[in-house]
């Protein structure tokens, strides 16, 4: 054999070799693209499936919205009841301040006087001797009371 013959000979084993490599490349390429025909196949009804359980989704959640604005409907009237409260309370209180600031600045005018004149351990003595004076006459009253009740009794 001569070296021609050897070198052919090498590079036919060489083909050999890259044919059975080409050819189990080639059977794993079928089999992957045989597993997506299968999942091809199966693509339409699992489509189908899926477009039809987001319908019923849609469905409920259009029957959910339904239902929460009836009942936003029916808590309507509370909510108008809560602001008209709450518009009397704000008026009530609005005057309640005005008025609040009316007797404060009277005060403060009286307050005034009594500094410049002077008066405040005046009216603060004739306040001291008119508050013992009711004082007194309850305690005289209450006393009157618990002598009636007991000539009553007996």
């Amino acid at each position: 054999m001569t070296l021609v013959g050897i070198g052919v000979l090498l590079i036919g084993i060489a083909f050999v070799i890259l044919a059975f490599f080409i050819g189990h490349v080639l059977n794993n390429l079928a089999g992957v693209l045989s597993g997506i025909d299968k999942s091809m196949q199966r693509l339409p009804d699992q489509l189908d499936d899926i477009f039809k359980e987001t319908g019923n989704l849609i469905e409920e959640g259009n029957k959910s919205l339904a239902d929460v604005n009836d009942k936003m409907e029916q808590l309507s009237p509370l909510f108008y009841i809560v602001g008209d409260v709450g518009n009397v309370t704000r008026k009530f209180t609005s005057s309640l301040v005005d008025v609040s600031q009316s007797v404060k600045s009277k005060t403060d005018g009286a307050k005034e006087v009594t500094e410049k004149n002077n008066l405040g351990g005046l009216y603060g003595s004739f306040a001291l001797g008119y508050y013992w004076l009711q004082k007194r006459r309850q305690q005289k009253q209450v006393k009157r009371e618990g002598v009636t009740s007991d000539e009553q009794e007996a």
